[in-house]
């Protein structure tokens, strides 16, 4: 037996809601055959209760007309307007032709209302408003001719049409913070493809570059490099298709999704950041623990970027990559020995790094090395205290 506690019940609740929702937007014509129906279950109620003595008993005709009252609904949304005319017209029918028992409320009004407000251009709004604001007087003084009467159906179809307008201000809301989530996803995929180009180009370069020298100087050496580029070239392939993959979700034949590098994967990318004839050391402090899926991933390319930087600007020949865990924070640290602020400040990859850090709420600064001597970056990335750790 599995006990559910309040909040497992609130989000099976939501859950259901949401696949409720989803389906209603997949199935329109479903949902206002549904409405329609639930509208003429509402208007169907005086029928079958027992009428007061003195009154003339409900008909078969007079129910007919109901129901034709209720059919335009199905078409509510393709043409709201027009089945605002038709509810109107039935009813008035309704009205004058037969003596049928009376509703506590104007189902059908109010929900074509709410779609109008919910659905229409402006001028159509204006134009129900100012029709319902000579229809609402007219029907009461048909029926009743009473100033409560009048009030209370005013005030329920203002409320009907408020509503609706407050429906599709928040449906405007999720589209556009679903736009500003694509954007962002997009921006950093466009980041970490970036990335991968930028630091696998880079060493690629460098291999190549040497790889002449080496063939006539040591040939061993040269099948090393060409070996590397091969390497490099494969590595760049393999992520760049789990990039792909992101942007063709849920497309036929999309990549499978795999989990992005983290600090696990990092001494293979010192060791090819080697193969180009860098010294690099590895250095870490702390009580080194697991880290959660998202800061390792942002550590891994913040310090993927630096070593880039540093082959490709900083003329550097000795790099340390220091990683030092505390409470609650990491520290990332790549220095060189390189040429300093001047060689190793242009470009889109450090401010990706001040981008990447300040995504995961933490910040980036780069300056010159100890002793103002090379080129060092730093980054502060928190550690949440109760994220989700990767295995």
């Amino acid at each position: 037996m599995v006990i559910r506690g309040p909040g497992g019940i609130r989000a099976d609740v939501r859950g259901r809601w949401e696949r409720a929702r989803v389906w209603g937007a997949a199935n329109p014509w479903a949902v206002d055959v549904g409405i329609a129906l639930l509208v003429q279950a509402a208007m169907t109620m005086p029928f079958v209760v027992p009428r007061a003595p003195g009154l003339e008993p409900a008909t078969w005709a007079a129910y007919g007309l109901t129901t034709l009252t209720v059919l335009p609904l199905v078409w509510r949304r393709r043409a709201p307007v027009a089945v605002l005319l038709a509810i109107m017209a039935a009813s008035a029918l309704y009205k004058v032709a037969v003596e049928g028992p009376g509703q506590p409320l104007p189902y059908t009004g109010l929900v074509i209302v709410y779609t109008i407000a919910l659905l229409s251009s402006p001028w159509k709004r204006l134009a129900t408003a100012g029709l319902m604001l000579v229809a609402v007087p007219v029907s009461v003084w048909l029926n009743t001719q009473s100033v409560r009467e009048l009030t209370f159906s005013l005030f329920v179809f203002v409320a009907a049409y408020v509503f609706g307008r407050l429906q599709d201000a928040r449906q405007r809301a999720h589209l556009i913070e679903a736009e500003r989530a694509a954007a962002r996803e997009r921006a950093r995929i466009a980041r970490e493809m970036h990335d991968i180009l930028s630091h696998a180009v880079s060493l690629m370069i460098v291999q190549a570059e040497a790889g002449p020298v080496a063939v006539r100087a040591a040939p061993e050496r040269a099948e090393a490099a060409f070996e590397a580029i091969s390497e490099t070239g494969r590595e760049a392939m393999t992520q760049l298709r789990q990039m792909l993959g992101l942007l063709r979700e849920g497309s036929e034949g999309a990549a499978p999704k795999e989990p992005q590098p983290d600090l696990a994967a990092l001494p293979e990318l010192l060791a090819r950041v080697r193969s180009s004839g860098l010294d690099v050391s590895y250095v870490t402090e702390g009580g080194v623990r697991a880290l959660p899926t998202a800061t390792g991933a942002h550590a891994y390319r913040i310090v993927q970027e630096a070593l880039t930087n540093v082959v490709k600007h900083a003329a550097a020949r000795t790099v340390e990559v220091r990683l030092a865990h505390a409470d609650g924070v990491l520290r990332v640290t790549v220095t060189d020995d390189g040429r300093g602020p001047q060689g190793g400040s242009g470009g889109h990859g450090l401010v990706g790094i001040r981008e990447r850090a300040a995504a995961h709420g933490g910040s980036a600064t780069t300056g010159p090395g100890p002793g103002g001597r090379g080129f060092e970056v730093r980054a502060l990335l928190p550690v949440p205290r109760t994220a989700e750790v990767g295995t």
